[in-house]
């Protein structure tokens, strides 16, 4: 009969298991989840299964996201955003996080979670696109901040 393993001690985190396919959120996918998206697949696209999606439809995807993605060697021009929905319907939802980066988003994840065995994380991520009365380099550095923070959780989050 082999020994129980050890209990941990008190203050040590569960240790988070290898995320191989993930879910980013948000509003509409044009920005934020696309960013997330196309970050993720860069680096651990090889690894981890990537996807994103949105809670609503109507938006294209942002020009400006795009543009500080490209500027990181990170091409995201063939992005078409898509809804919750659409991918369900596409290919199913099954993942093993789902990374929600809007409050309405979060909710609906939540939501979600009643029918799917799925890990829910909200990263509050500001939204570029309410900078709107600055100049377009004051309003690219939105977007690069967003990016930037972005890629700085999802490199720790994903590393295996």
């Amino acid at each position: 009969m082999a020994e129980p393993a050890p209990e941990p001690p008190p203050d040590a985190s569960p240790r988070k298991r290898r995320v191989q396919s993930v879910l980013f959120m948000c509003n509409y996918n044009a920005v934020r989840s696309v960013a997330a998206e196309a970050i993720a697949r860069a680096y651990f696209g090889k690894s981890t299964y990537v996807q994103s999606a949105g809670v609503r439809s109507g938006e294209p995807t942002d020009p400006f996201m795009i543009a500080a993605l490209d500027e990181v060697g990170i091409d995201a021009s063939r992005h078409r955003p898509r809804t919750i929905e659409e991918l369900e319907d596409w290919e199913g939802l099954n993942f093993d996080l789902i990374i929600t980066l809007a409050p309405e988003a979060h909710h609906r994840a939540l939501a979600l979670t009643h029918t799917l065995a799925a890990d829910v994380e909200y990263w509050p991520t500001p939204d570029p696109t309410l900078v709107q009365d600055a100049s377009r380099e004051q309003r690219l550095d939105a977007y690069r901040d967003v990016r930037d923070g972005l890629t700085r959780r999802i490199k720790a989050r994903l590393k295996t």
